[in-house]
């Protein structure tokens, strides 16, 4: 070997070297743009790309009311720097130190759609669509994604073709805005008490939380549970309801929300059977409103603008707005009973007992 040769091969071990020692391990959060183009640069998960196995550190969890999404799967992870923890609010979502990065994975049988990452970055709450190939091998950030092609048959065996929508990153904004901040949606204590199943065995996710130094200020015991939407053994039918609106519908709908001047709040914590909609006149819903009079008309459904907006599938009618392409005809029918059980009526002879 001669002597340019062997320096040749030198300085290419030694830049080898440098570039492993500088390759990245576990997570990376980013606080600025540009942001990664493609998922695998934040170090979320190992193997296998869409198996989503976590990296050390990076917390699974899930909610007890999942939002709607066209009925996709979802796979929830949390992850923060080290040395740092969120601040628990018994009502509303935790406060979360910058760097923190949740993601969201949507899913159907045999297919990985996308992941949506939500980073605290320096100036603030920041969402990012990452649509995944055909392969499942990689995700690719998408300002603006195209819609996805999906068949799926659900439990009731119905076959749907939807044109399933990924929101675009103005969108997300949109969705996540409160008092005209992006925050995250479910990071709630209703949402997260709950069981979960971690490697390490089943234990309450507040409480593993904790443990893990991801959450601050929980207590041992006694924080807000929601119920779960579709099962009747974790509450009362007016519970199960409101947990369903409360994560599909109150993330706009509240005091602070992008439809908090509608009037129409739907969060749990939400008291006031007007700010529900019970005999409540709609406030700008032109041809949403469908000629109906009330949000709610108690003991009618059938004549409530809630559950017309719910069950249409027109643009500018149909609610939520964003989310969906198909009609959730099972939450649809618990929001109909809901209604259908109030007391009362809307006449000024009739007392309105709903709640």
């Amino acid at each position: 070997m001669s002597a340019a040769v062997s320096r040749w091969a030198i300085f290419a071990f030694a830049l080898f070297s440098v570039t492993c020692s500088r390759r990245p391990v576990g997570v990376q959060t980013f606080l600025a743009e540009p942001f990664p183009k493609k998922l695998s640069e934040w170090g979320l998960f190992t193997g296998r790309a869409a198996e989503l196995k976590p990296t050390a550190g990076v917390l699974p969890y899930d909610l007890n009311s999942p939002l709607f999404s066209d009925f996709a799967s979802k796979q929830r992870y949390v992850w923060m720097p080290a040395g740092t923890s969120a601040t628990y609010s018994e009502s509303d979502t935790f406060t979360f130190p910058v760097g923190t990065i949740i993601a969201k994975t949507f899913s159907y049988p045999g297919r990985v759609i996308e992941t949506r990452i939500l980073v605290h970055a320096r100036d603030g709450w920041v969402g990012l669509p990452y649509v995944w190939n055909a392969e499942g091998t990689e995700a690719k950030l998408e300002i603006a994604p195209d819609p996805q092609k999906v068949e799926y048959v659900t439990a009731a065996g119905e076959k749907l073709t939807i044109d399933y929508v990924i929101p675009n990153m103005n969108q997300c904004k949109g969705c996540h805005e409160n008092a005209k901040q992006v925050i995250p949606i479910g990071p709630k204590a209703r949402h997260l008490n709950r069981d979960y199943d971690y490697a390490d065995g089943r234990t309450n996710q507040l409480a593993k939380w904790t443990q893990a130094g991801y959450l601050k200020g929980a207590p041992a015991q006694g924080a807000p549970k929601a119920a779960v939407w579709n099962e009747p053994s974790s509450g009362t039918l007016e519970q199960r309801a409101r947990a369903y609106l409360d994560i599909n519908c109150a993330h706009c709908h509240n005091p602070k929300g992008p439809a908090g001047t509608s009037g129409l709040y739907l969060h749990t914590t939400e008291t006031e059977a007007v700010h529900l909609g019970a005999c409540k006149g709609p406030v700008a819903t032109g041809p949403g409103s469908g000629g109906f009079k009330y949000g709610i008309v108690p003991g009618k459904a059938e004549e409530s603008i809630l559950v017309h907006r719910m069950e249409s599938g027109t643009p500018k009618v149909m609610m939520p707005e964003l989310g969906r392409a198909v009609i959730h005809r099972e939450g649809v029918a618990l929001i109909r009973a809901w209604i259908d059980a109030m007391k009362g009526g809307c006449d000024d002879s009739r007392r309105v007992e709903v709640f």
